[in-house]
């Protein structure tokens, strides 16, 4: 049932157009639609649709053609749609066509289709924002068709062993976009495709964890082959022993196009673990007049840093193991005596932001505000102190701030100690790498309107993935 509020009501006689409330549809056991695809045959533009965890909902695939949807699961975990054979329009579990559409704490698994791009999710629709979702042994996560001017927003969400092992599929895959906003997430084990496959024209790589890990036979860890104006600023990046592309970060590899004409890479504050212990950190590819920036960042294995000989590169370590808490449980903090403590720069502005991280991933696909202590450190995370004595990242009395402050140098200061378990990479041509250098900070305030709700409520020390 739909209600018409007292105010509207009032102006009725004015002949002023109201919209009606939104209907909240109940799907599940206990609800007035036992399977999340008659919800949306039934709803309307800014409909509420609540996918109940507890109901079996294998095989419900269909288009959503609905504006302004929101989908969410409720109860007690995800809810689970597995394709179990089949699929919608012969692409993905759901399609969604609508605009402005909101997804949250659902699971995809096992999408298949003949084409070999069987999506969880293929997008067609202008702006799509998902939020704690899992995307599991699809063909695809996620793929996301040619929309101008639309903006993807994708937080606190599992992207694993999605890819159909042919290469051209991912564990997502944004085509061209206006801007795709990627943070808070743990993307996988993709099977031969990329991690994070993007062709937006900005780019938004926020404080995410993307692991090849053991088994994970992934290519890239993140690809942006257009270019496109793009910010990769306080990740966790990890390249496995089974890659089929020694490259981790690779940027321009197509060359670019009408839909992005911005060559602007900034690589800030991000951790780099190369098990593989060859290949480059950082490619890029075609011909640019916009010099790759390159800083803060921590580099563990063998590789070239960096292709271009133009690029920036400045306080970039070269470290071991010894640096980190754990590199056999992916666990990155820094160790206390670990020469990327307070060893970082301030590392300015890029395409008119503050690049200085504010926040640093925590895992299971999470995000909390990076603490400043000292002197910005190298990395993905800030070295502290717990109040039980031991390093992490949860701070005891230590104030936070938003790493703007940070202005020290280290190209010239002394080198580390012996045994240190770091070589300092920070001289501007490197003759290993050629050059390269940066640090960025979350660009909450550069979202659209769209986003803008979003933002305001990730302003508490630990961004939470789950929903109220």
């Amino acid at each position: 049932m739909r209600f018409i509020s007292r105010s509207c009501l009032a102006l009725t006689f004015l002949a002023v157009a109201c919209p009606a409330t939104a209907s909240t549809l109940a799907v599940g056991p206990k609800g007035t639609f036992t399977a999340p695809c008659a919800a949306f045959a039934a709803a309307n533009d800014g409909d509420v649709v609540e996918i109940d965890s507890a109901g079996n909902y294998a095989g419900d695939v269909c288009a959503v053609s609905k504006n302004n949807l929101t989908i969410r699961g409720t109860g007690s975990g995800r809810a689970r749609i597995a394709a179990a054979g089949k699929n919608a329009q012969g692409k993905a579990i759901w399609v969604v066509q609508g605009q402005d559409t909101l997804i949250e704490n659902v699971e995809f698994s096992g999408a298949t289709v003949p084409d070999a791009n069987g999506a969880g999710i293929r997008q067609e629709g202008k702006n799509l924002t998902v939020r704690n979702c899992a995307f599991r042994d699809n063909q695809d996560g996620i793929l996301a068709g040619d929309v101008p001017g639309s903006e993807i927003l994708i937080e606190y969400s599992e992207f694993d062993h999605n890819g159909a092992g042919d290469g051209y599929s991912h564990n997502l895959y944004i085509n061209h976009v206006a801007k795709l906003t990627f943070r808070y997430n743990y993307s996988h084990r993709a099977v031969i495709g990329h991690l994070l496959k993007s062709r937006a024209a900005e780019n938004y790589i926020l404080y995410n964890r993307l692991s090849g890990e053991a088994d994970g036979s992934e290519s890239y860890e993140i690809d942006c082959p257009n270019g496109g104006r793009t910010y990769v600023i306080g990740n966790v990046l990890e390249q496995g022993v089974l890659t089929d592309n020694p490259t981790m970060l690779s940027y321009l590899a197509e060359g670019t196009n009408a839909n992005n004409p911005s060559t602007e890479l900034f690589v800030v504050n991000n951790t780099f673990i190369n098990h593989l212990g060859r290949g480059t950190f950082i490619n890029v590819g075609a011909p640019t007049s916009s010099p790759a920036l390159i800083v803060n960042n921590a580099f563990l294995g063998g590789g070239t840093v960096c292709s271009q000989a133009t690029a920036t590169l400045r306080n970039n370590l070269d470290v071991t193991g010894a640096c980190f808490q754990s590199d056999a449980a992916f666990d990155y903090h820094l160790l206390a005596d670990c020469p990327g403590v307070d060893r970082g720069a301030d590392p300015g502005q890029g395409g008119g932001l503050s690049l200085a991280p504010t926040e640093q991933y925590l895992h299971p696909a999470e995000g909390e505000a990076r603490p400043l202590v000292g002197t910005l450190d190298v990395g993905a995370y800030e070295y502290v102190v717990n109040s039980n004595g031991g390093s992490g990242a949860t701070p005891g009395t230590t104030s936070l701030g938003d790493g703007t402050t940070a202005s020290t140098t280290v190209s010239n200061q002394t080198a580390p100690a012996a045994g240190s378990g770091a070589t300092e990479v920070t001289v501007e041509t490197d003759a290993r790498d050629g050059g390269c250098g940066c640090h960025l900070a979350s660009p909450t305030n550069n979202l659209s309107p769209h986003f803008m709700g979003i933002a305001l409520a990730l302003m508490g020390a630990k961004r939470r993935r789950r929903s109220a």
